[in-house]
């Protein structure tokens, strides 16, 4: 037979076993654990070790904390101006509140992947195709926003939201190439009319800065020329007037007309001379034998010269000498 006490030692053993093996739980890092007890909420376990009561309570739900990624499958979105767009992307959440992920919904995570679907079509419907892709940040971050305001009370935060694909119909995205090219090629076209435009506009500069320079040089030219001719004929001038009034003092001393009339005298025979030298023709007076009377000649125009210029003829020292040869 089997010893009483023996048996009670074993029962109790075996009710230790059980009892550290169910109520004894260590709690991994980043997760929470909630305990329900007779099917009721109880508390939530932390990181660590923790004893409950393995008669009355359990672990219902094991969450964990970490961040998740989930796909949002492709489906089809009709933007503001009625063009179909097969769209996908990736959701980034994790649990923030272990209870209300418990009990707020069957699936927390299934609920947001819808939510971000919805959303998405909502959101692209009010805009056009070419904003689609211009506003795809603000697009990313308007979903956020949206999904944040209603898994609130799924316990549930969304990190972030990115569109993986946009793929519009493909009657659109040749549409899109074309206008691509149409736009390129017009900017190539305004870019060489911009480049030929300016290069007109340089010649054009440049002959025009040549024609000033030249009329710039050509009129400072002109003007040296005359200043230098107009003080060349100053000087000339100056010096004619110089000379003549040193001939006038001089004939005014005494001896100066006999000096003149000598001097005009020897310019007449000089003269005579120089013609007979360089002309085959010769015009002479009827006397050009006699050497005085073509002096007496030379000085009665001298004398006929100064009486104009005197108004009244004054008395030549060679008159008393013609009146005494008649």
């Amino acid at each position: 037979m089997t010893d009483p006490g023996s048996l009670l030692l074993f029962v109790i053993t075996f009710a230790v076993v059980i009892v550290v093996w169910r109520g004894v739980k260590l709690v991994p890092q980043q997760q929470r654990w909630v305990v329900e007890r007779f099917n009721k909420y109880d508390r939530t376990l932390v990181e660590g070790l923790h004893i409950i009561n393995p008669f009355f309570s359990k672990v219902s739900y094991k969450l964990s904390l970490k961040e998740d990624a989930r796909d949002i499958p492709a489906q089809a979105a009709i933007t503001r101006d009625n063009v179909t767009l097969v769209i996908d992307g990736i959701i980034y959440v994790r649990i923030v509140d272990a209870y209300k992920a418990a009990y707020g919904s069957e699936d927390p995570y299934y609920a947001v992947v819808q939510l971000a679907q919805t959303t998405m079509r909502s959101e692209i419907g009010k805009l056009e195709l070419d904003k689609t892709f211009e506003e795809r940040e603000s697009l990313n971050q308007k979903i956020v926003d949206v999904i944040n305001e209603a898994a609130e009370s799924w316990g549930i935060e969304c990190r972030r939201y990115e569109i993986k694909d946009i793929n519009p119909p493909q009657n659109i995205l040749l549409a899109m190439e074309q206008q691509v090219t149409a736009e390129r090629e017009k900017r190539a076209v305004i870019l060489a009319s911009e480049g030929k435009r300016q290069a007109s506009i340089n010649i054009a500069e440049g002959q025009k800065q040549e024609v000033v320079l030249e009329s710039e040089a050509s009129m400072t030219d002109q003007i040296n020329r005359a200043t230098g001719e107009s003080e060349a004929i100053r000087r000339v001038a100056d010096a004619t007037a110089e000379g003549i009034e040193k001939v006038a003092a001089a004939i005014m001393k005494t001896g100066g007309e006999r000096a003149v009339a000598l001097k005009i005298a020897e310019k007449y025979v000089d003269a005579f001379g120089k013609l007979a030298k360089e002309s085959t023709t010769v015009l002479l007076p009827a006397n050009a034998g006699d050497a005085g009377s073509m002096v007496a000649q030379a000085l009665s125009v001298y004398d006929t010269i100064r009486d104009q210029g005197q108004g009244a003829r004054q008395p030549s020292p060679w008159d008393d000498g013609k009146k005494k040869k008649s």
